[in-house]
């Protein structure tokens, strides 16, 4: 093998694991560019700004009764505070919407990605 076949492999195994880590950090850091915006059941207006597509987001104790999705990617929106149980509600991008009469508040969400 010449010096030059070496040199060929090395550069593609470097690229593909280069292309490897950062296929594996991608989700690391992201967000869903601009703003989720909800009034709380006591009247308080809240803003987010750029929220990490990763994990569960908690509303505030009061939960929301209307949300505005801003952002550029769709959310999931929950009525527990840990994002789990059913009755949820998917919120597709640059949309609003607030609970059904007697439904109670949405206290978390998860953004699609």
């Amino acid at each position: 093998m010449s010096v030059t076949d070496h040199r060929r492999l090395g550069v593609a195994a470097g690229a593909a694991l280069l292309t490897l880590t950062v296929a594996g950090c991608s989700g690391l850091g992201r967000t869903a560019v601009g703003t989720v915006a909800y009034e709380t059941g006591r009247h308080r207006h809240i803003q987010v700004s750029n929220p990490l597509v990763t994990g569960c987001h908690r509303l505030a104790p009061a939960g929301a009764v209307e949300i505005s999705n801003s952002t550029l990617v769709d959310m999931v929106l929950y009525r527990t505070p840990d994002c789990t149980g059913h009755g949820t509600t998917y919120l597709a991008t640059t949309l609003a919407d607030s609970p059904a009469p007697g439904a109670g508040p949405w206290r978390s969400y998860t953004i699609v990605h």
